[in-house]
């Protein structure tokens, strides 16, 4: 009573016709925000015109060259997306090393030329740090790092206990997270077991690292509390790549209430009902206390970054490395051949369980089993070391200077140097063995006739190198020498796995179909 109906208001505007003018009024905010001329001739231009072509853009004198396609906001996405290596080695042809593009009303000059990473990472005009706090507040509600480098200078001191002797650390404990997982199918018989590999990878990484990094639930029923996580988890990390651009979070399904869910999951309060937290995690929570009240929601959003940092790309990788192995049976057979040599010159053997203790050491030793994780990478890593440009400046070129823009993005694009012919032979090819040169690990890569500093960068470079690395790998080395020394392994599935290109600028790109594999335990066990 007293209060406007709601009923003639709604049903027009959730007419076509008011759906239509609500998106062309979405589209208008979003290219104005992604504008480059001033905001009044933008909107004079914008208001006068009906053509895809609003919002124009302009290149100054100087300026790299200017590539915004047709799409207002959205510019070459689309096409960038759709084939990644195609588009770019394309326009690499036609314009350079060095062109701007407009992708997702963001202006990005990529920079193509290996032998120019390095100077541009040093560049002090280039902030690391304007991006990823940009990012961590729109995927996961941090706010406060946006205004406090205390905080964040803190944080990034606990990056120390994800190497060194903390490493060994988790490795020991992660060792027992994956004994309890793989244990149980240990003691079954020798019948093969079916199942999916991206649900099987995603499974066994989230478990193992969550349980790793923050131990064990005490309260409840620890089963139920991880599935519910995990499930929540995938729902999020689903919606990742839309959280990070312009469109409002309401807008975007029930990407806020898994996102509020989450981060409830990991506030002090219930954390306090996890017993085993790393040293890393231990220490992140003390400096959090310290800046933030024992009850404080944006503490469960720190937690929330750091778990999808954990696990997001160590999933795809698991995925690959497993993939390619079961599809090149030969290169299967040398890792456990390397495997089993590392195991008899330490007095143990092949298919003796978890009795099983390799030291890192010893993991890095096996170098046909890394090579085969790196090729993985090299294949489907599809990441872009992103800088925030904080003033113009000048980028020198052997092509000649170029002038950047304020608020614009640089961006460093690895993988066309991981596909490059002329670095890697037959680049579209999986070679398990790339890395490797006479029985000793392969450093020498060559372009141009110059050896490259840099020839494979799934982890990024300078102050955005991933600190979580060496536990990611030595987590899917672990899994993998338990997979190959206890079980055989068979792909069911004969078609064949594409790239999901939907995160084409972020880290490691998912399968776009899942599939099909068997396993059991081997025979000869005793």
């Amino acid at each position: 009573m007293g209060r406007l109906p709601l009923e003639p208001w709604l049903q027009p505007l959730l007419s076509p016709a008011g759906l239509a003018l609500a998106a062309a009024l979405l589209l208008l905010v979003l290219c104005l925000r992604g504008r480059r001329t001033s905001l009044v001739s933008s909107i004079e231009l914008c208001l006068n015109s009906l053509t895809p072509l609003l919002c124009p853009v302009y290149r100054r004198p100087g300026e790299p060259p200017l590539l915004k396609g047709w799409l207002p906001y959205f510019g070459l996405a689309l096409k960038l997306q759709k084939d990644p290596i195609g588009f770019m080695r394309t326009l690499q042809n036609q314009h350079g090393d060095t062109f701007t593009l407009l992708l997702g009303g963001k202006y990005i000059t990529f920079i193509l030329d290996p032998y120019q990473y390095q100077s541009v990472m040093k560049n002090q005009k280039l902030s690391f740090q304007m991006f990823s706090k940009n990012i961590l507040k729109k995927a996961f509600a941090i706010q406060r790092l946006m205004t406090d480098d205390e905080l964040n200078n803190e944080l990034h001191d606990c990056y120390k206990h994800l190497q060194g002797k903390s490493l060994d650390l988790l490795m020991e404990n992660m060792t027992q997270n994956l004994q309890q997982v793989f244990e149980p199918k240990l003691f079954k018989t020798t019948n093969w077991d079916m199942a999916y590999l991206l649900t099987f990878c995603s499974s066994v990484i989230f478990e193992t690292t969550f349980a790793t990094i923050y131990g064990k639930s005490v309260a409840g029923d620890r089963k139920e509390f991880i599935t519910e996580l995990k499930d929540d988890f995938f729902k999020f990390d689903a919606k990742f790549i839309y959280l990070l651009s312009d469109i409002p979070i309401e807008l975007l399904g029930n990407a806020k209430s898994i996102q509020k869910k989450l981060i409830k999951h990991l506030t002090s309060e219930n954390l306090a009902n996890i017993q085993g937290w790393s040293e890393v995690v231990q220490m992140r929570q003390d400096i959090l206390e310290k800046y933030y009240t024992f009850k404080d929601f944006e503490i469960g959003a720190h937690h929330l970054g750091f778990l999808w940092a954990s696990v997001a790309n160590t999933i795809p990788t698991m995925f690959w490395t497993i993939y390619y192995l079961l599809r090149h049976p030969e290169a299967m057979a040398v890792l456990r051949d390397e495997i089993d040599h590392l195991l008899q010159s330490t007095g143990q053997k092949q298919g003796s369980g978890f009795s099983i203790y390799i030291t890192r050491e010893q993991l890095d030793s096996l170098v046909y089993l890394e090579s085969a994780i790196l090729e993985a990478l090299r294949l489907c890593s599809f990441s872009s070391i992103i800088r925030f440009v904080q003033e113009d400046l000048t980028l020198p070129s052997e092509t000649g200077d170029y002038l950047i823009r304020k608020g614009d993005l640089v961006a460093i694009f690895p993988p066309l140097m991981h596909h490059d012919p002329e670095i890697f032979e037959a680049p579209e090819e999986y070679r398990f063995d790339r890395f490797v040169e006479n029985g000793k690990k392969k450093t020498s890569f060559f372009k141009g006739g110059k050896r490259l500093k840099h020839y494979i960068l799934p982890f990024g470079m300078g102050a955005s190198k991933c600190p979580g690395r060496f536990l990611a790998i030595n987590e899917i080395k672990q899994l993998l020498v338990v997979l190959l020394t206890n079980f055989d392994l068979e792909i069911m599935d004969d078609k064949p796995v594409q790239l999901d290109y939907g995160r084409f600028l972020i880290g490691i790109q998912y399968p776009d179909s899942d599939v099909l594999f068997r396993y059991k335990v081997k025979s000869q066990r005793s």
